[in-house]
């Protein structure tokens, strides 16, 4: 007893293409960043443009999670490839924090030993991915609101921007006071930030992987609207995960009086209707106990043990 919900397939090609070019753009501006952060000496460039290529494999993998997704699932898939754009967000920042750690490190021994930076190549830089950001930022908003993987990618450029603002702050802090050590310590408030980021996808994802209840979903919400349909007598064996970001499955047994099949199939399309409104569960399999067979030993066709045994996942 399935019921699906197809649909936004124009929508994942805007998306999709809206991130090609943010990731074409971006990894330009990060070999841009680089040979500027070595010309000018400035550990925030060059950390900075660590970030913006952090962003560029969020792009990438976001890219990736789009397209995956899109797919339909096939004979090994059965669920489609939902789960593709939650893993790539996962990895990706894992590497983010692995990466944000390195450029600590590296600021410390900057501030040990301070050096000159060329604060007018910093602020020209930094100007320009201020705009870049802005613009992929902008892009991609609308489409960030419902998913995991596109959000990671939108909130690597939030961190870009007011990173990329940072430096401009610092750069003129440099030219008008001389103080070097702004550098490195903008270098160590990236890298926090990064780190910040990063562990709000972690923990998204992995709830995701580990087949957790959906973000802001409660168990016993979801049994309690179930018992309130009429025809629906208890409700337990219920489980609630996650396929994707946006794309929640449900499985329970659903006790009812003995009744005939075209009553128990109303009561199902009440379920489902409701599962789906309220909870934006779209996969369902629900499987119906009844009531005369649960009390008595032999009262029906099918003896109580076997009932169970009519799974279909």
């Amino acid at each position: 007893m399935h019921s699906h919900s197809h649909g936004h397939h124009h929508q994942h090609h805007g998306t999709r293409s809206i991130l090609t070019w943010s990731l074409l753009a971006t990894i330009l501006f990060v070999v841009l960043e680089m040979v500027a952060g070595l010309k000018a000496h400035s550990l925030a460039l060059l950390s900075d443009a660590g970030h913006n290529f952090t962003d560029a494999l969020a792009l990438a993998l976001a890219w990736a999670g789009v397209y995956l997704q899109a797919k339909p699932a096939d004979e090994s898939r059965t669920y489609g490839y939902h789960r593709a754009g939650v893993l790539s967000a996962f990895v990706n920042a894992l590497t983010l924090i692995g990466l944000s750690l390195w450029i600590i490190y590296e600021a410390v021994e900057r501030l040990r030993a301070p050096q000159v930076v060329d604060e007018v190549i910093m602020i020209w830089v930094s100007a320009a991915g201020l705009v870049l950001n802005g613009a992929i930022m902008l892009a991609l908003r609308s489409a960030s609101k419902n998913d995991i993987n596109v959000r990671g990618a939108f909130v690597h450029m939030l961190g870009d921007a007011l990173g990329s603002t940072a430096i401009i702050a610092g750069a003129l802090i440099i030219r008008g006071t001389g103080w070097e050590e702004v550098d490195p310590i903008l270098s160590i408030l990236l890298a926090l930030l990064i780190v910040y980021t990063a562990w709000d996808i972690v923990r998204e994802s992995l709830n995701i992987l580990l087949e957790g209840l959906p973000a802001g979903m409660k168990l016993a919400e979801v049994a309690s609207a179930a018992k309130a349909i009429e025809g629906v007598l208890d409700v337990h064996d219920l489980h609630i995960w996650s396929l994707g970001s946006s794309t929640h499955a449900l499985s329970c047994h659903v006790l009812i009086e003995d009744v005939p099949p075209s009553a128990s199939d109303a009561i199902l399309r009440r379920l489902n209707t409701m599962l789906k409104d309220r909870f934006a569960i779209g996969h369902t399999t629900i499987q119906f106990e009844h009531m005369s067979c649960a009390i008595s030993e032999n009262g029906c066709a099918i003896p109580v043990s076997e009932a169970h045994d009519h799974h279909s996942h």
